[in-house]
């Protein structure tokens, strides 16, 4: 696996600075193990599927059980997803949906006789007659839609699983928060810290081999949140650059409650941004590709690390706060963090 070697140093709240060796990971080099186990939630249990990587809803018993049985009959045997018209059979009744009929070369996966085209009126009926529960009913969303307007809904439904937020890897691990916390400090050994405030200082050798490059992911714990800090070299156009972002780990209205802000500089100058932070929801490279976040230039970053301009030393701070609503004037006022 191609590195190289960084070395960050932090500080948080005041506390004096540790020296961490880190990792700089180009995209694509980091494959975490995938097994591991869900903290316990109130409404359901998370496991982490073997071969996959996914944190699974256990349902609880008991729940709308005939609901349940012929949300049953409706479940492709090959996909397991919830089937919609057009529902094929094969000559023995069996069943599978239209997408899936395709990939097993007009075999029926049951008893492997030809399938041909015969449409199961009967099941195509059932489905649009039912109003069914959200499927990430189990992880705490109580909504019944008609059959095909749940499609539309568990696409943007806020209980459905959140994506690994790590960016040096195409990490395929979906759960809620406590469980992906959980894997960023156990699978990516990422920097884990309490506080608003935050002093990294990047260092790199030869930064300008260093082209859309990631390092390694900084986790903070404040407000009873969890935030990303992203930090990474990419081409903006012709230009190469350094950008420093960060994700709230949660949804997007969550994350309005939030801003944040960053400050680079050195021999006198300084560069600093102000945002809110984006949530998760929205991929790494999305934000990326935005250019919502600090945004260095390496010759400035270069200026700002001093020296003969040959190696990175780049001193990146900044805080978190919570915005709050002024009851008397009706005006956003900032809650630091003490």
């Amino acid at each position: 696996m191609e590195t190289d070697s960084i070395e960050c140093v932090t500080s948080i709240d005041g506390t004096e600075e540790d020296e961490i060796q880190q990792s700089l990971h180009h995209h694509g080099n980091h494959h975490p193990h995938p097994n591991h186990l869900h903290p316990q939630t109130t409404q359901s249990q998370f496991s982490s599927s073997k071969g996959n990587g996914v944190g699974v809803g256990v349902v609880s018993q008991g729940i709308l059980p005939s609901t349940t049985r012929v949300h049953e009959l409706l479940e492709c045997p090959v996909c397991t997803n919830s089937m919609y018209p057009p529902i094929y059979q094969c000559h023995n009744g069996h069943t599978l949906c239209s997408t899936c009929k395709t990939r097993v070369h007009n075999r029926c996966p049951t008893c492997r006789q030809e399938l041909g085209d015969i449409r199961c009126l009967a099941l195509e009926k059932v489905a649009e007659s039912l109003e069914l529960p959200c499927k990430y009913f189990s992880l705490g969303c109580p909504e019944i839609f008609p059959y095909y307007s749940k499609l539309k809904h568990e696409a943007i439904c806020n209980f459905r699983p959140y994506n690994c937020p790590y960016a040096g890897s195409e990490c395929a691990v979906t759960g809620d928060i406590p469980f992906l916390v959980a894997h960023l400090r156990d699978d990516h050994k990422v920097d884990m810290h309490s506080g608003c405030t935050f002093n990294h200082r990047y260092v790199k050798s030869n930064p300008r081999e260093v082209e859309n490059a990631t390092w390694m992911l900084t986790v903070f714990h404040c407000f009873g949140q969890y935030f990303c800090l992203h930090f990474e070299a990419f081409q903006l156009g012709m230009a190469p650059v350094y950008m420093a972002f960060l994700r709230f780990m949660g949804d997007e209205m969550e994350a309005r409650n939030y801003s944040y802000s960053l400050e680079v500089g050195g021999n006198g100058r300084k560069l600093i941004w102000e945002g809110t932070p984006r949530s998760v929801r929205d991929s790494h490279r999305k934000v990326r590709d935005s250019h919502d976040g600090l945004i260095i230039q390496r010759n400035m970053a270069l200026f700002f690390s001093g020296g003969d301009r040959k190696e990175l030393k780049l001193r990146v701070t900044g805080r978190i706060w919570k915005e709050q609503q002024n009851p008397e004037g009706g005006a956003c006022i900032p809650n630091l963090c003490n």
